[in-house]
């Protein structure tokens, strides 16, 4: 019999009256049972993050990054057993959720290295004016106040991090909601922050039911909101909002350009395989996974092939074994939906080169061609394990397909031209460019984020931190300078 996991409230264990099961999106078996917070818990929890906002904001560094290094090294020792749990609830891939463990350790240690070294304090001269002879101001960053960290399914793990080390390493209390169908990998961690010694109420993880969200939302004792998920629930957020800070990680609609230069017999298999790997590899569930392959005339003839090729050769099938490439979706909702909008491709004259199956929650790895350019497929993020591909005539077309879409979050350009790689740089609408490579690669500690409707602000620890925090000047008076 499965025990009911209890959530966390102002660091320290609770239940509620409610509970929610969570089932493996592969097998649909019951993986763990949660208890909800009811009304006046989360209450509670919003009252002790808004009490406890200045004594935390005034915790010394060398407190915050050390508990923030033991979450780091807990998670390192647990990786085995959190993989495994991500893998149950999600239904990822085992090895893929070995990678998302080792990531949320590097979070952890970037975000204690930030805490020891972030808001330091910046002085700067006033002199330059004759008003201003004997002044000089120090600026240094202070906590906005709480934040609420709303975090998605996808890497239920890592994008809690996301949330929760800038914020603890910034000395900013948070509230982290997980998302309902993958809250057991975020009540872990609450496990190892329960065992520093960080302030009660500088953290809470409560499994809010997402209908009773519109009031944590607006609470205004929780000035900082960090939400990653769909683009019209993140808009529907700030839009509610007006007078809060949103930190927006939203859609995507990842483009992979195969330019005329990436020719040779190596480097198209090269290509491929990163396509057909990074298409596939959260079953297509990740805003920066390649949804669009955008091919010079040049090299299409000789790249679709291997595509389909490298895409049919992805292991399908349980999660829970080393040799999975591509387990299933979410949920069989998710997995509907996908076939859907192929099936609409198809209909409308797309070619269907390989996949295009469902079986239950899992939908087989797909490419088209010939994607109608209104087809939803081809304007929205699938969030599946679909690959379309598109044939172009040079740079600046490439380039132009690439911008042809309301989301811009990164692409991927295969060239091996540095001028080009600069233009790339210059002229693609998107919050990131990876040369050389898919468009699905990101480092925790660099700036992430998109444009468009891909959402607003960055992660990435320090970017997150600066997010989550004002700068506040201080004015020093009559000083010999």
């Amino acid at each position: 019999m499965t025990s009911t996991h209890a959530f966390w409230l102002a660091g320290r264990q609770a239940t509620g009256e409610q509970t929610l099961d969570v089932t493996s999106p592969w097998d649909g078996r019951l993986v763990g049972t949660v208890s909800l917070p009811t009304g006046a818990q989360v209450e509670e929890a919003v009252a002790a993050a808004h009490a406890v906002r200045d004594e935390f904001a005034a915790t010394p560094a060398h407190v915050r990054a050390a508990a923030l290094d033991h979450v780091a090294r807990r998670l390192a020792e647990r990786t085995e057993e959190i993989a495994r749990l991500i893998t149950a609830e999600n239904g990822k891939p085992v090895k893929w959720a070995r990678g998302e463990v080792g990531r949320a350790v590097s979070v952890f240690r970037f975000a204690a290295e930030e805490a020891r070294r972030f808001n330091g304090g910046e002085a700067q001269r006033l002199d330059t004016d004759a008003g201003g002879q004997g002044r000089l101001a120090l600026t240094r960053r202070f906590p906005k106040g709480a934040v609420l960290g709303i975090a998605p399914f996808n890497f239920p793990l890592n994008l809690c991090a996301h949330k929760v080390a800038p914020a603890l390493a910034a000395g900013a209390p948070i509230i982290l909601k997980p998302a309902p169908a993958t809250p057991l990998s975020a009540l872990v961690l609450g496990e190892l922050l329960a065992e520093t010694e960080l302030p009660a109420g500088s953290w809470s993880v409560l499994p809010v039911p997402n209908d009773r969200m519109p009031a944590l939302v607006q609470d205004e004792r929780l000035p900082v909101i960090s939400f990653t998920g769909s683009d019209k629930v993140g808009y529907a957020i700030m839009d509610s909002v007006p007078r809060k800070h949103c930190t927006l990680e939203l859609g995507g609609n990842g483009a992979a350009v195969v330019l005329a230069d990436w020719a040779s017999e190596e480097d198209l298999d090269r290509a491929a395989q990163r396509i057909a790997t990074f298409s596939n590899y959260q079953g297509g569930q990740s805003c920066i996974s390649v949804q669009r392959v955008i091919a010079d005339a040049a090299v299409y003839d000789r790249l679709l092939p291997r595509l389909v090729a490298a895409v049919e050769a992805q292991a399908t099938g349980d999660p829970s074994q080393d040799a999975t490439d591509v387990g299933p979706l979410v949920s069989e909702d998710a997995a509907r939906r996908v076939e859907a909008w192929v099936q609409e491709a198809v209909e409308g004259g797309a070619t269907l080169h390989t996949g295009g199956k469902r079986e239950g929650a899992s939908y087989a790895p797909t490419v088209l061609t010939g994607v109608p350019a209104d087809a939803t497929l081809a304007r929205e993020e699938v969030f599946g394990p679909v690959l379309t591909v598109r044939r172009v005539e040079g740079e600046a077309e490439a380039f132009a397909a690439v911008n042809d879409s309301e989301y811009g979050l990164q692409a991927g350009v295969f060239t091996h031209d540095l001028q080009t790689a600069f233009r790339a740089h210059r002229a693609l609408e998107v919050g990131g460019v990876v040369i050389g490579d898919v468009p699905s690669y990101r480092a925790d500690q660099m700036p992430y984020g998109g444009v468009k409707q891909s959402g607003v602000g960055r992660e990435g620890v320090r970017f997150a931190m600066e997010d989550y925090t004002y700068e506040r000047v201080l004015v020093f008076t009559g000083l010999a300078l």
